[in-house]
């Protein structure tokens, strides 16, 4: 097999070639929520993204903590870190304002479902779900692990993060022999349409015909 390029390009958008070669199924029976809570910073947010969420406050602010609604009072649903992003507001330095504690069913690939008790879980997606709010939660948080980063004015870079708390996504991945670009088929969809997805599935099957893949 022929050594993959390092980037790939798939219009507009710059790939990590990680993101086409490796496996990654989260996991929640085993991480429980993970990347919601350990981190430095909040997720990524756009400035409509923010506004969006300003909607959703009355709709789960009872699913916050006292902490977490304190943190909102104070300065607001995001704030910009160190790096100059705007990214969630945070509780205690890691814990993303919107997280809350409780059980989901999880609906595994093999087709059966597993309860998951004290998972970490998002209160704007639980509001999103119940058909209260139009907003589901950011798509840098949907996109997860793959982390996206403006280059230039035209270009839009795509990167594969490891984190040790996804080592159990990487096991399931495996095992179920799927790619990170088709685990993330949806929020790619999302945040860069059905057309640009499309053209990412064929330059995949160029490559495999090339002897990349």
């Amino acid at each position: 097999m022929k050594n993959l390029p390092p980037i790939i390009q798939v219009g507009d958008v710059l790939l990590s070639s990680e993101i086409l070669t490796e496996k990654f199924c989260c996991d929640l029976s085993v991480c429980k929520g993970q990347c919601c809570v350990e981190g430095d910073a909040g997720a990524p947010v756009t400035l409509d993204e923010i506004a969006e969420i300003e909607d959703c406050l009355d709709a789960v602010w009872g699913d916050l903590s006292a902490s977490a609604q304190s943190v909102i009072d104070k300065q607001g649903v995001a704030y910009t870190d160190q790096e100059g992003d705007l990214v969630t507001s945070i509780v205690r330095g890691k814990d993303c304002v919107f997280t809350y504690y409780g059980d989901i069913e999880w609906s595994m690939f093999n087709g059966q479902c597993s309860m998951i008790t004290n998972c970490c879980l998002c209160a704007l997606e639980k509001a999103y779900r119940a058909g209260k709010t139009r907003f589901c939660k950011p798509v840098s948080c949907a996109l997860y692990p793959i982390r996206a980063k403006k280059i230039g004015e035209n270009l839009i870079g795509l990167n594969y993060n490891r984190w040790d708390v996804c080592k159990a996504a990487i096991e399931k991945g495996k095992a179920l022999n799927l790619p990170l670009y088709q685990f993330l088929k949806d929020p790619l969809i999302r945040r860069f349409g059905e057309a640009w997805y499309q053209e990412l599935l064929d330059t995949v099957k160029e490559l495999k015909a090339q002897g990349y893949l």
